[in-house]
């Protein structure tokens, strides 16, 4: 079983504390994300393209997730409820947020790049009435014409909305009593949170349930393998419609009350260049595309990068990116591995005490509050060291464990889970070395991780072959300098049927219009037939050593 360094004295004992008071019956969000840290003290750093910033206090959240409170529950929202975010990185999305929380209602990411279908999808799945969307998102929630309004829809920015059903959010909290309206909720900390969904990499996308406990696991992510400190400017540049970016720039900085940079604009290595050289940014996360777009794109002007920690997650590093870091950044990019199910488990921990050489290749040790084993394929016992097998927590051993199944999903549970419970089965395989350093070797079978963001090839194969003239598809990651893996497809075509470029762009637009922009694939590959098992299930795994030969 994988072991860590010996950790020192948690930092003013807020490993024991944050447990205790994230588990307990009477544990209110609100307080613990907001209410309790000093009003003065800032929340976050608002920035926008032009570098001008907003800084939003925790006083500020409070008295703003008060009025958006009372707002939601004006519209019928109560104690576990499920209300939709279909937000960026905004100064109002902070304030959204804990008033979902403060009625002890549940959030539901919603990720900005999803096409309609995508997002229908995780709103029916939660049973989700109320939506909080940005004015540029929320077309993306209209109803068919002559259909019954099936949510209601708080628009943020924009003109006032006309359609039934639809409120502008800038008049709701206006029209909101500045004096508390509700008292926080208290729903313990089994209380869920969020309900957040998988990319869907082995079927339909599964509901996951963050309860309040999970907090502990969080902060001490920013504490322990980040390293985040009080004199740090922190930023993670991940999307909060994922789980690394939800967690560890939203909640994460939340619990532990510490500053943490939100920038309100698109991604781009020249804005990014920009920002770690104005505002100093000391500890920077973000997904390894990020550091591979900043070493394509170097700065076109002279910037000063004064990072003291640099972390990825999402997909291993590559050595080139690791030595550019080092080379350019100053310091090397050090790569954690975690799931939404999870947070963030493994990692080279930049905390001194817990700081071990890196090793190229290894993903570290796992970190405080986890225990890991490797297993064999058939039997859940471990294998001896630098054997391949399939990753997996041990929960009997791992304090801040607190994933116990998927929304409404108990045969999908199941399979996480080995027959005594004891171990949390990943779905990805690896190794372990003599002194404890695990080794990432794969991921679930047909997952995709592109820029960080993990693709389900069901989600997009199902808009393919919802096309009148495909019959088949299947969609695998292929290698890309860039994004680590872009999309490609093999379709088989209904008889009768040619191809064409003009059918492959009309697929492409397809899984962009039906699920998500950056989901299409760049290629579309028309062959006979797909390989598949004697029953009939596709075996994608030969399709990329086929491609792989070639």
């Amino acid at each position: 079983m994988g072991t860590t360094p010996a950790a020192a004295e948690p930092e003013h004992g807020r490993a024991e504390y944050g447990r205790a008071e994230y588990r307990a019956d009477d544990a209110c969000a609100a307080e613990l994300l907001c209410d309790r840290h000093p009003a003065d003290a800032v929340a976050f750093r608002v920035v926008e393209a032009d570098l001008t910033t907003r800084e939003l206090t925790f006083g500020e959240l409070t008295a703003q997730s008060q009025r958006v409170a009372a707002m939601l529950a004006d519209l019928g929202v109560g104690r576990g409820d499920a209300v939709g975010v279909l937000m960026s990185k905004s100064a109002e999305l902070p304030a959204v947020l804990l008033g979902i929380w403060r009625l002890g209602a549940v959030h539901v990411p919603l990720f900005t790049a999803f096409a309609k279908p995508a997002i229908d999808m995780r709103l029916d799945g939660s049973g989700a009435r109320v939506v909080v969307a940005d004015a540029d998102q929320a077309p993306k929630l209209a109803q068919e014409d002559g259909q019954p309004a099936e949510r209601r829809v708080v628009q943020v920015g924009g003109e006032a909305p006309t359609a039934p059903g639809w409120y502008r959010f800038e008049d709701l909290v206006a029209a909101a009593p500045a004096e508390p309206a509700v008292e926080p909720a208290r729903v313990g900390g089994d209380g869920t949170l969020i309900l957040l969904f998988t990319s869907g990499t082995t079927g339909t996308p599964k509901g996951v349930p963050v309860p309040v406990r999970a907090l502990a696991s969080m902060e001490r992510y920013l504490l322990d393998a980040l390293d985040v400190r009080s004199e740090d400017v922190f930023w993670n540049a991940a999307d909060p419609g994922w789980a690394y970016g939800l967690y560890y720039a939203i909640l994460g900085p939340l619990a532990l009350g510490r500053p943490s940079i939100l920038l309100h604009a698109g991604f781009s290595p020249a804005l990014t260049w920009r920002i770690l050289d104005r505002f100093g940014v000391t500890n920077f996360a973000a997904a390894p595309t990020i550091y591979r777009a900043l070493r394509g794109e170097p700065p076109q002007e002279a910037v000063s990068v004064r990072l003291r920690c640099a972390s990825s997650a999402g997909e291993p590093l590559t050595p080139e990116v690791v030595a550019w870091a080092t080379d350019t950044l100053g310091v090397e990019v050090r790569d954690h591995y975690g799931q939404t199910e999870l947070g963030m488990v493994i990692g080279n921990a930049w905390r001194p005490e817990l700081k071990a050489e890196v090793t190229p290749g290894s993903m570290g040790y796992p970190l405080p509050g986890w225990a890991c084993g490797v297993l064999a394929d058939e039997v859940d016992e471990v294998v001896p060291d630098g054997t391949v097998g399939r990753l997996a927590v041990d929960t009997h051993a791992s304090p801040f464990m607190w994933f116990d199944g998927y929304a409404n999903a108990p045969e999908r549970t199941a399979q996480r889970f080995s027959a005594d419970g004891r171990w949390y089965i990943t779905g990805d395989t690896a190794y372990r070395d003599s002194d404890g350093r695990l080794y990432f070797s794969s991921r679930d079978d047909d997952v995709i991780i592109m820029a960080g963001y993990r693709i389900g090839p069901f989600d997009v194969e199902s808009v393919l072959v919802g096309h009148e003239a495909v019959l088949e598809a299947a969609v695998i990651g292929a290698p890309d300098e860039l994004r680590g893996e872009v999309l490609e497809a093999y379709v088989v075509l209904k008889p009768g049927t040619e191809p064409s470029p003009e059918l492959e762009q009309q697929l492409q637009q397809r899984v962009k219009r039906e699920f998500a922009a950056h989901a299409y694939p760049r290629r579309v590959h028309v062959v006979d037939e797909l390989p598949k098992t004697p029953s009939g299930k596709i075996q994608r795994f030969k399709l990329r050593q086929e491609r792989a030969g070639k």
